[in-house]
């Protein structure tokens, strides 16, 4: 018999309006080079959805030494861990969408183009969906084999590394007679393990971001996704932020940050007045 020896509780936040409408729901996957999930960042962004009327929840997942698909994995079961529990938090079930900014918006771009898949649903609540309703990525990654695009050649050497995170992600970390493998060592796999071998049947709307000045992840990796998306006649947004960079303080800005809840607002609608059934729980937050 098997024993689980590594099993650790992820963590996750929900920020509930004090309102007993029947609410759609967003999960936040925060970015960290495949190898953080500081969950509870990018509070602006999440708070300004909460007071449009939406419940947010905010989800750890698990990084590198874990490897391909722990993650994918993790963002699944937080989507279904909310429809489980749709009656304590408002939630309409069937209006959850995601956001993720960098890797997390990898985690995000992951989750809508696998709607549909069962082969990434491990855990707890299987009898419950973990498709999503709409999907917004942030200056994304759509495809492992190609962060650095465009970039210097300094930049693509590095990308060419096994120690790359990219690389640890997909293969793990050089140990006893394995050597290490780079992203490149296997592009079927590498391909297999992006969003974008997964561009087979229709998606849900996707709202896709990147910053025109971003030197860490390529904006080419939000284009290809976008052709990919408008190849498949799926419905999709694309906006490049003139002069932003990966990450930093445009995106915190009120033109983005209104933005993001607006297409929200029309991909997943507005609350149902009153039509939420009051919890305890509500009740104390």
């Amino acid at each position: 018999m098997k024993t689980a020896r590594a099993v650790r509780q992820l963590k996750m936040t929900v920020l509930v309006p004090r309102t007993n409408d029947l609410k759609p729901a967003i999960v936040y996957f925060p970015g960290g080079r495949f190898i953080s999930a500081d969950y509870e960042k990018f509070t602006e962004m999440r708070v300004a959805l909460a007071q449009a009327g939406f419940v947010v929840a905010a989800a750890e997942y698990r990084v590198v030494p874990d490897k391909f698909p722990s993650l994918v994995e993790d963002g699944k079961a937080a989507v279904r861990y909310l429809r489980e529990h749709a009656g304590e938090y408002g939630i309409d079930p069937a209006r959850i969408g995601v956001i993720g900014d960098s890797a997390g918006g990898y985690v995000a771009q992951m989750l809508g183009m696998t709607n549909g898949e069962r082969a990434f649903d491990k855990g707890a609540f299987l009898d419950k969906s973990s498709d999503v309703e709409a999907a917004v990525t942030l200056y994304g990654i759509s495809d492992l084999r190609s962060i650095g695009e465009g970039f210097p050649d300094a930049v693509q050497k590095v990308h060419q590394s096994p120690a790359v995170t990219e690389a640890l992600l997909l293969n793990g970390p050089a140990f006893g007679t394995f050597v290490g493998a780079s992203i490149g060592s296997d592009p079927g796999k590498a391909l297999a393990a992006s969003p974008l071998g997964h561009v087979e049947g229709s998606k849900p709307p996707f709202l896709i971001m990147h910053g025109t000045a971003d030197t860490l992840v390529s904006p080419m990796q939000s284009a290809h996704l976008y052709e990919a998306l408008k190849a498949g006649q799926n419905k999709v947004d694309y906006i490049l932020v003139e002069g932003a960079g990966h990450g930093d303080l445009h995106w915190y800005q009120a033109p983005v940050i209104d933005r993001v809840v607006n297409w929200f607002r029309q991909s997943l609608g507005e609350p149902i007045r009153g039509a939420a059934k009051a919890t305890n729980r509500d009740a104390n937050l």
